[in-house]
Protein backbone atom coordinates (compact mmCIF):
# COMPACT_ATOMS: atom_id res chain seq x y z
CA UNK A 1 0.00 0.00 0.00
CA UNK A 2 2.77 2.43 0.47
CA UNK A 3 4.60 1.71 -2.55
CA UNK A 4 1.08 2.54 -4.16
CA UNK A 5 0.82 5.99 -2.28
CA UNK A 6 4.52 7.03 -3.44
CA UNK A 7 3.52 6.04 -6.82
CA UNK A 8 0.25 8.23 -6.55
CA UNK A 9 2.09 11.00 -5.61
CA UNK A 10 4.74 10.61 -7.69
CA UNK A 11 2.17 11.31 -10.48
CA UNK A 12 0.80 14.45 -8.88
CA UNK A 13 4.25 15.53 -8.95
CA UNK A 14 4.54 14.78 -13.08
CA UNK A 15 1.03 16.56 -13.47
CA UNK A 16 1.95 19.96 -11.55
CA UNK A 17 5.52 19.79 -13.18
CA UNK A 18 3.73 18.89 -16.60
CA UNK A 19 1.25 21.83 -16.06
CA UNK A 20 3.72 24.01 -15.53
CA UNK A 21 5.93 23.06 -18.54
CA UNK A 22 3.11 23.52 -20.45
CA UNK A 23 2.89 27.14 -19.44
CA UNK A 24 6.45 28.05 -19.61
CA UNK A 25 6.72 25.84 -23.01
CA UNK A 26 4.22 27.52 -25.60
CA UNK A 27 4.93 30.84 -24.69
CA UNK A 28 7.94 30.99 -27.36
CA UNK A 29 6.88 32.11 -30.56
CA UNK A 30 5.21 31.27 -32.99
CA UNK A 31 2.73 30.04 -30.38
CA UNK A 32 0.17 28.92 -32.81
CA UNK A 33 3.50 26.06 -34.03
CA UNK A 34 4.14 24.95 -30.30
CA UNK A 35 -0.39 24.10 -29.68
CA UNK A 36 -0.78 22.60 -32.91
CA UNK A 37 2.53 20.72 -32.13
CA UNK A 38 0.70 19.77 -28.39
CA UNK A 39 -2.91 19.06 -29.40
CA UNK A 40 -1.82 16.36 -32.42
CA UNK A 41 0.80 14.84 -30.33
CA UNK A 42 -1.86 13.96 -27.62
CA UNK A 43 -4.47 13.14 -29.88
CA UNK A 44 -1.82 10.68 -31.59
CA UNK A 45 -0.61 9.66 -28.09
CA UNK A 46 -4.29 8.89 -27.33
CA UNK A 47 -4.69 6.90 -30.25
CA UNK A 48 -2.13 3.99 -30.58
CA UNK A 49 -2.17 4.15 -26.29
CA UNK A 50 -5.48 3.30 -26.54
CA UNK A 51 -5.16 0.64 -29.14
CA UNK A 52 -2.67 -1.07 -26.92
CA UNK A 53 -4.59 -1.04 -23.99
CA UNK A 54 -7.36 -2.25 -25.48
CA UNK A 55 -5.21 -5.35 -26.95
CA UNK A 56 -3.52 -5.87 -23.76
CA UNK A 57 -0.04 -5.05 -24.69
CA UNK A 58 0.33 -2.14 -22.37
CA UNK A 59 -1.51 -1.64 -18.93
CA UNK A 60 -1.38 1.38 -16.15
CA UNK A 61 -2.24 -0.37 -13.04
CA UNK A 62 -1.43 2.81 -11.02
CA UNK A 63 -3.77 5.81 -12.30
CA UNK A 64 -4.34 9.73 -11.19
CA UNK A 65 -7.11 9.63 -12.97
CA UNK A 66 -9.19 6.43 -13.15
CA UNK A 67 -11.56 7.08 -15.40
CA UNK A 68 -8.93 6.66 -18.39
CA UNK A 69 -7.77 3.81 -19.51
CA UNK A 70 -5.04 5.11 -20.91
CA UNK A 71 -1.30 7.09 -18.41
CA UNK A 72 -3.19 10.37 -19.19
CA UNK A 73 -0.20 12.39 -17.99
CA UNK A 74 2.00 10.71 -20.46
CA UNK A 75 -0.22 11.29 -23.53
CA UNK A 76 -1.64 14.37 -22.69
CA UNK A 77 0.47 16.12 -21.02
CA UNK A 78 4.51 15.04 -20.55
CA UNK A 79 4.64 13.25 -23.81
CA UNK A 80 3.13 16.25 -26.28
CA UNK A 81 5.40 18.78 -24.31
CA UNK A 82 8.36 16.72 -25.14
CA UNK A 83 7.44 16.98 -28.64
CA UNK A 84 7.10 20.46 -28.36
CA UNK A 85 10.41 20.69 -27.72
CA UNK A 86 12.19 18.56 -29.69
CA UNK A 87 10.63 20.72 -32.38
CA UNK A 88 11.28 24.13 -30.86
CA UNK A 89 15.04 22.73 -30.50
CA UNK A 90 15.06 21.14 -34.44
CA UNK A 91 12.82 23.91 -35.79
CA UNK A 92 16.32 24.97 -38.16
CA UNK A 93 17.64 21.78 -37.94
CA UNK A 94 18.66 20.16 -41.56
CA UNK A 95 17.70 16.12 -41.74
CA UNK A 96 20.91 14.93 -40.38
CA UNK A 97 20.36 16.91 -36.79
CA UNK A 98 16.33 16.18 -36.61
CA UNK A 99 17.64 12.56 -37.06
CA UNK A 100 20.21 12.85 -34.18
CA UNK A 101 17.81 14.77 -32.10
CA UNK A 102 15.05 12.47 -32.33
CA UNK A 103 17.60 9.70 -30.74
CA UNK A 104 18.35 12.53 -28.35
CA UNK A 105 15.07 12.51 -27.01
CA UNK A 106 13.67 9.28 -27.62
CA UNK A 107 16.55 7.03 -26.27
CA UNK A 108 16.18 8.65 -22.62
CA UNK A 109 12.54 8.62 -22.71
CA UNK A 110 12.40 4.64 -23.06
CA UNK A 111 15.12 4.44 -20.64
CA UNK A 112 12.90 6.13 -18.05
CA UNK A 113 9.67 3.87 -19.33
CA UNK A 114 11.77 0.72 -18.93
CA UNK A 115 12.85 1.85 -15.44
CA UNK A 116 9.32 2.42 -14.41
CA UNK A 117 7.68 -0.98 -15.87
CA UNK A 118 10.50 -2.74 -14.17
CA UNK A 119 10.69 -0.88 -10.65
CA UNK A 120 6.61 0.38 -10.17
CA UNK A 121 3.80 -0.63 -10.80
CA UNK A 122 2.97 2.53 -13.12
CA UNK A 123 2.95 1.21 -16.35
CA UNK A 124 3.19 -2.82 -17.43
CA UNK A 125 4.27 -4.56 -20.98
CA UNK A 126 2.70 -7.97 -21.82
CA UNK A 127 2.28 -9.71 -24.99
CA UNK A 128 5.47 -9.38 -25.89
CA UNK A 129 5.51 -5.27 -25.98
CA UNK A 130 8.67 -4.36 -24.81
CA UNK A 131 10.69 -1.44 -24.39
CA UNK A 132 12.01 -1.48 -27.94
CA UNK A 133 8.79 -1.18 -29.09
CA UNK A 134 8.32 1.80 -27.27
CA UNK A 135 11.66 3.66 -28.36
CA UNK A 136 10.42 2.67 -32.30
CA UNK A 137 6.66 4.02 -31.33
CA UNK A 138 8.16 7.35 -29.76
CA UNK A 139 10.62 7.71 -32.30
CA UNK A 140 8.17 7.54 -34.98
CA UNK A 141 5.84 9.94 -33.60
CA UNK A 142 8.13 12.64 -33.00
CA UNK A 143 9.29 12.08 -36.37
CA UNK A 144 5.64 11.84 -37.65
CA UNK A 145 4.74 15.08 -35.93
CA UNK A 146 8.02 17.25 -37.10
CA UNK A 147 6.87 15.70 -40.24
CA UNK A 148 3.32 17.37 -40.15
CA UNK A 149 4.25 20.84 -38.31
CA UNK A 150 7.23 20.90 -41.12
CA UNK A 151 3.92 21.00 -44.22
CA UNK A 152 1.88 23.35 -41.77
CA UNK A 153 4.83 25.72 -42.21
CA UNK A 154 5.09 25.17 -45.93
CA UNK A 155 1.41 25.53 -46.05
CA UNK A 156 0.76 28.38 -44.13
CA UNK A 157 3.86 30.14 -46.14
CA UNK A 158 1.32 30.77 -49.35
CA UNK A 159 -0.50 33.45 -49.90
CA UNK A 160 -4.18 33.81 -49.40
CA UNK A 161 -6.36 35.07 -52.47
CA UNK A 162 -7.80 38.43 -51.14
CA UNK A 163 -11.90 38.70 -50.46
CA UNK A 164 -13.35 40.87 -52.77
Amino acid sequence: MRKKNIEHNFLKILFLFGVISLFKIVRKPPMKDWLIIFLFKGYISSILDHLLTKRGYIEYPTKLFESFDVSFIYDYLLFPITCVFYNQVTKTSKKPMIFINVLLFSIPMTIVEHLLEKNTTLVTFRRGWNSFHSFLSVTSTFLIVRGFIAMVRKADNTPVAANE
